[in-house]
């Protein structure tokens, strides 16, 4: 859908699957994804091991893309749900200056180590965050818990109108895990402010 967007034409997309491994929290079931998820409620202990070996799987993407001549403040890293957690670990605790993070129904993962993991000057890569108002995986107490951690606890600062660096907050009434075309509309504007035509 991305693709038809003229002002995006210039976008190379690089969509990652992420692992098979089974999920404790979907009775053990083999599926795809980028960690193991205890319970559903966010309460129990985090798969860090995980999280930490599909951090290193992207990372060793964003690093070929690199060695193919596009440069780090050029790559947008964005994802959704799970996907959305490891843009926030990965592309907040690597070792590259990012133009930009999409966070589409996420969370900030292993929150209590993250500010030890972070890159330095990591307040300085652009946020778009868009969450559903009635997300019944990640819950909007959660999202926003995690959002004002990425505030308070890294210095991110809120975006103001006019500006694009900082962190987008953004709530879509109704919306729950999943996402509408509002809030890829404004993912897409995000996208072209990160890597804007040459």
């Amino acid at each position: 859908m991305f693709k038809t967007d003229n002002d995006l034409s210039h976008v190379k997309w690089v969509l990652p699957h992420s692992p098979i491994r089974p999920v404790t929290a979907n009775m053990g079931i083999v599926m795809p994804s980028w960690f193991d998820i205890q319970s559903f409620g966010f309460n129990t202990t985090e798969d860090e091991e995980g999280m930490r070996r599909s951090a290193t799987l992207i990372n060793a993407l964003i690093e070929n893309e690199i060695r193919s001549g596009i440069d780090a403040s050029r790559i947008v890293l964005g994802g959704f749900s799970q996907g959305a957690a490891m843009s926030l670990l990965s592309g907040l605790t690597g070792s590259h200056q990012l133009a930009g993070i999409a966070v589409l129904s996420g969370w900030v993962p292993l929150k209590h180590k993250f500010k030890e993991l972070a890159s330095p000057n990591v307040a300085s890569i652009p946020i778009f965050w868009g969450t559903g108002s009635v997300d019944q995986l990640v819950k909007l107490q959660y999202s926003k818990e995690s959002s004002e951690f990425l505030t308070k606890e890294l210095g991110f600062p809120a975006l103001k109108p006019g500006e694009f660096k900082g962190l987008s907050y953004n709530v879509y009434d109704g919306l729950g895990h999943e996402t509408t075309p509002k809030e890829l509309e404004e993912l897409k504007i995000f996208i072209k402010n990160a890597i804007p035509k040459l």
